[in-house]
């Protein structure tokens, strides 16, 4: 399973790919806000600040609710870097652009996807990558990691070449789950990634074998 870290923060970024594990990053127009990066030209310099930093995918949202917005703006972003991945809204109009695209050999990320149907959509116009929201659907009352199952065995049953990004990630349980479900990427913040390492009885261990360690040296 890829992990991908989900911000917009670089030094987050530097952070988590000094540890080796990262594979890519998603980002959105809410954590560039975050993070003070405001304007077009600010935004898209951003973007190759981060592929910079990362060898894997980055996902760059368009802001066109258009077929034709979405285009051209994508076709900006891909412009950017070999490693810039296109964020498309799940929209009739944002999969008439992913089709566009995959036929333009753009790889492309549908988004806010938040059932099965629009998973099969995304997937049959060609998306790399589709980013079912698993925290935000359990917000609502709705089990988020029930809609990843869902994909994943309806993506095995045909073949979509289609990779589930598992979205909105909140905790390493969630991680976890997605990857017992089969889920081919998470992306997730810093917190929740570093969190898989932590476990009471390694901190207590690890205590006891330096006490033990010291004394015989003493």
């Amino acid at each position: 399973m890829k992990f991908f870290i989900d911000t917009a923060n670089l030094k987050e970024i530097q952070e988590a790919y000094a540890l080796g594990i990262l594979d890519g990053v998603t980002t959105n127009p809410t954590l560039m806000a975050k993070e003070g990066i405001t304007g077009n030209n600010n935004i898209l310099k951003h973007y190759v600040d981060i592929c910079n930093i990362v060898d894997g995918d980055v996902s760059a949202e368009v802001m066109g609710l258009d077929f034709k917005s979405m285009v051209s703006e994508a076709e900006v972003l891909a412009e950017l870097h070999q490693n810039i991945v296109v964020k498309i809204p799940m929209t009739l109009e944002g999969i008439k652009a992913i089709k566009y695209l995959t036929e333009k050999e753009i790889k492309t990320n549908c988004t806010l996807v938040f059932s099965a149907g629009q998973a099969i959509l995304a997937a049959k116009a060609g998306a790399t990558y589709v980013s079912p929201f698993v925290g935000r659907l359990d917000d609502i009352s709705s089990d988020g990691l029930a809609l990843i199952a869902q994909i994943r065995m309806i993506y095995d049953n045909y073949g979509f070449e289609t990779q589930i990004l598992a979205a909105s990630i909140r905790t390493p349980m969630h991680i976890i789950s997605c990857a017992e479900i089969g889920s081919d990427v998470i992306t997730a913040p810093l917190a929740a990634l570093t969190a898989l390492a932590k476990h009471p009885l390694t901190d207590s261990g690890l205590a006891q074998f330096i006490q033990d360690f010291e004394k015989g040296n003493k």
